[in-house]
């Protein structure tokens, strides 16, 4: 029995390699004789480079960069020697996860950090740059990244703005004279979303960093006339391209400042760990995310293995923390399990993961061997 393990992280709780040791221990547990592989996978959000990190065999660099709110912190970003390659996660830098329920300012965290790990990336002598987008604490279009990288944002009297979002409204003229080369950069994407509009970044994701009220609507206003000043002095418009509104309009700011290309996140790890070819290698695909519902549908990894598993007409297995009752879940895997099988609190759920991932593991192989012996 050839066994695949390809799972997303369980947000909050687990990385997505963490999630693939605890799975395939499981496994093992009950079925020693089997053959485990472990592919853990990213969809573009938090984790993006940690899978391509390990897939590739590269090593980490660390950084001092600026945190959402001008901190200094400590980051890193992984690194591929023989390719040149870089990968970072925007929320490394930017990501909510930096702040303290308490700390979070709408109207004034930016990406600047991300711009950091980006220069520093592009002096390491980087050929290419891939970045993951997702988790993040902003909703500055990308900004505070192009402040970073050289560029500079003016008022009508020709001062210098800080590049935060409650200036936006203030931008008039962009230089760009400053601004440095930048080699080829690929943003990994699992949103849909353009830069404005209904279902533009700060209707949509906005109130999940703290904007509320006049807040979401300063951002909008904001990052339009950004758009309106990025259209006459640089010449492109970007705000209607899928992906635009990917972490706070972050995926805007790539395109206009570094001219970079969007895609798939779930489709560039995929290649990158020939996945489609270690799934038709396979019996059993096993996948699964911290919870699964309606979302995982819209470009979520766990979807994207059940595809290639469809594809190749192999059985796949999900696990999440919580499984929504939801026909279209019920129909996109052969099995799905939730983990937790005693009462408790989120908060020992979340710190208890990889054990009640193990231990569901155990059961679902015990299970299977029940049914392959019947």
């Amino acid at each position: 029995m050839k066994i695949l393990v390809a799972p997303d992280k369980f947000k909050g709780s687990l990385s997505a390699l963490a999630v693939a040791d605890a799975l395939a221990a499981g496994f093992a547990r009950a079925w020693p004789d089997a053959e485990i592989a472990r592919a853990p996978i990213a969809d573009g959000g938090e984790g993006f480079a940690e899978a391509l990190c390990a897939a590739l065999d590269g090593e980490w660099v660390p950084e001092r960069v600026q945190d959402p709110i001008g901190r200094e912190v400590d980051a890193r970003y992984a690194w591929v020697e023989k390719e040149k390659l870089a990968v970072i996660d925007m929320s490394e830098a930017s990501g909510l996860w930096r702040l303290k329920p308490e700390e979070r300012a709408p109207l004034r965290a930016n990406t600047y950090g991300t711009g950091q790990l980006i220069r520093h990336a592009t002096g390491r002598g980087a050929r290419k740059i891939l970045i993951g987008l997702g988790g993040s604490a902003t909703t500055d279009g990308g900004i505070g990244m192009a402040a970073a990288l050289g560029y500079e944002f003016l008022t009508s009297d020709g001062e210098d703005l800080e590049p935060i979002p409650r200036n936006l409204l203030a931008l008039i003229r962009i230089e760009h004279e400053g601004a440095i080369e930048l080699p080829e950069i690929v943003a990994a994407c699992d949103v849909q979303n353009p830069l404005l509009g209904p279902r533009g970044t700060a209707h949509v994701f906005s109130p999940q960093k703290g904007a509320a009220g006049m807040d979401i609507v300063a951002l909008e206003e904001g990052l339009l006339n950004l758009a309106d000043v990025v259209a006459s002095d640089l010449g492109t418009d970007f705000r209607d391209v899928i992906g635009a509104g990917a972490a706070g309009g972050f995926g805007y700011g790539l395109l206009s400042f570094c001219r970079a290309s969007i895609c798939s996140g779930f489709e560039l790890v995929a290649a990158t760990l020939r996945l489609e070819e270690r799934i038709a290698a396979s019996d059993l695909v096993v996948t699964g995310e911290g919870r699964i519902d309606g979302q995982t549908l819209e470009g979520k990894g766990p979807a994207g293995v059940a595809a290639l598993a469809r594809k190749h007409g192999k059985p796949v297995l999900a696990f999440a923390g919580s499984i929504a009752d939801h026909p279209a879940v019920d129909a996109l895997f052969d099995a799905h399990v939730a983990i937790i099988d005693e009462p408790v609190s989120l908060e020992a759920a979340m710190s208890r993961g990889a054990e009640f991932l193990t231990r569901s593991a155990t059961r679902a192989a015990r299970l299977l061997q029940l049914g392959h012996h019947l």
